[in-house]
């Protein structure tokens, strides 16, 4: 897990000279917020937050939380993971918290389900991470939020074959990429929606990013969150800029069912802030 107290090093990637009008026009031009997610609450769509955990009673997730899991390491079980129901989530670390009150103020009536796979260190290993991301996609979440991931290159193959099943599933899933400028799976996917932080406070203006690896920028530095123990917190990093998009991905997917996660990307595209058609 990246240090949250640094300015990602992504995020330049989206700063006032560098977010500039994407001057082309096409057919994709014509699809708006509003066709994608106006009026929309996320009713219906089921949200995993895979990380330290979801404090269930926070004010700032209101009554949003289903249930979750917890993911333990165990050498004697099998995959050497073990999972344990958590009726009442909470949160050991405050991190799991701040991501699903970023996406509870942007789809209000969207589920959520907390994954804890991290501790009050907000370390965890690899393998639980991998087995909360497996969780999500055996039990029918439409919507993943990873704000962690790994550099270690041996899981390199096992996350590449995870986040392709949650895609053939129907699933969407939205990575944080890393706060330092490095490598970390599964954020670099193709099949993901990879975001970083920009520096802007506004809920629903993010940026579509054409250089990859990384494809969206939205809030995540300088910004209020929840916290575990009813606390609230100004904290910054990526972590946060990720479940802005989850949140959105919640509200088109709510209001347009028929969508494919590779639907939905683009209708992300569309709908960024710096997307405008100019005439030339």
């Amino acid at each position: 897990m990246a240090d949250e107290s640094i300015r990602p090093a992504w995020s330049e990637q989206f700063s006032e000279q560098a977010v500039q009008q994407l001057y082309h026009c096409s057919p994709i031009a014509d699809l708006t917020p509003e066709w994608a997610f106006g009026g929309s609450t996320g009713k219906g769509i089921r949200v995993a937050v895979v990380d330290s955990g979801v404090e269930y009673d926070h004010p700032a997730v209101g009554d949003s939380v289903r249930g979750g899991i917890v993911v333990e390491y165990d050498e004697s079980a099998e995959n050497s993971i073990r999972y344990e129901t958590e009726e009442h989530p909470c949160d050991l670390a405050g991190h799991g918290t701040a991501c699903a009150g970023i996406i509870h103020a942007l789809a209000p009536q969207a589920e959520i389900y907390s994954v804890r796979v991290l501790g009050s260190n907000m370390h965890g290993r690899a393998i639980q991470f991998a087995g909360g991301l497996d969780w999500a996609i055996e039990n029918d979440i439409q919507v993943v939020n990873l704000s962690l991931s790994t550099s270690k290159e041996e899981y390199f193959g096992l996350f590449h074959d995870l986040v392709d099943q949650a895609y053939f599933k129907n699933m969407n899933v939205i990575c944080a990429v890393n706060n330092y400028p490095e490598a970390s799976f599964p954020s670099l996917y193709a099949t993901v929606i990879s975001v970083a932080a920009h520096a802007g406070h506004d809920p629903f203006t993010y940026y579509y990013n054409p250089n990859p690896p990384v494809e969206f920028g939205a809030p995540g530095i300088d910004i209020d969150v929840a916290w575990n123990n009813k606390q609230y917190v100004n904290s910054t990093g990526n972590s946060f800029a990720a479940p802005h998009i989850a949140g959105i991905v919640a509200l088109i997917r709510a209001k347009h069912p028929e969508l494919t996660p590779f639907e939905i990307k683009t209708v992300l595209l569309a709908c960024a802030s710096n997307m405008k058609c100019k005439e030339i």
